[in-house]
């Protein structure tokens, strides 16, 4: 890259770049679109994609039921309960 890109591209972002910034940004800007170029140049035919790096199979439980709830006997527990329902207090008037 070049200072006048270097320019234009500091302009559209609304940068301030001072001279020995350009020649900086100008290299590492060179640097990372060489980069982009040789990913670009590698052939992914046939590769599938992936959802992340490390291929880690996840551990899932069995979707089984391990308990019953007793409807009967979690109302009881409840400090007020009437007809199958929990009642709370009034929170808006």
């Amino acid at each position: 890259m070049n200072k006048e890109e270097i320019e234009k591209i500091a302009h559209l972002a609304r940068l301030g770049v001072s001279e020995q910034e350009r020649d900086a940004y100008a290299e590492d800007l060179s640097r990372i679109l060489g980069l982009v170029q040789q990913m670009n140049a590698v052939v992914t035919d046939g590769v599938e994609p992936m959802t992340h790096p490390a291929e880690a199979a996840l551990r899932w439980r069995a979707d089984a039921v391990t308990l019953e709830a007793d409807r009967d006997l979690l109302l009881a527990l409840a400090p007020q309960a009437r007809h199958g329902l929990y009642l709370v207090p009034k929170v808006i008037d």
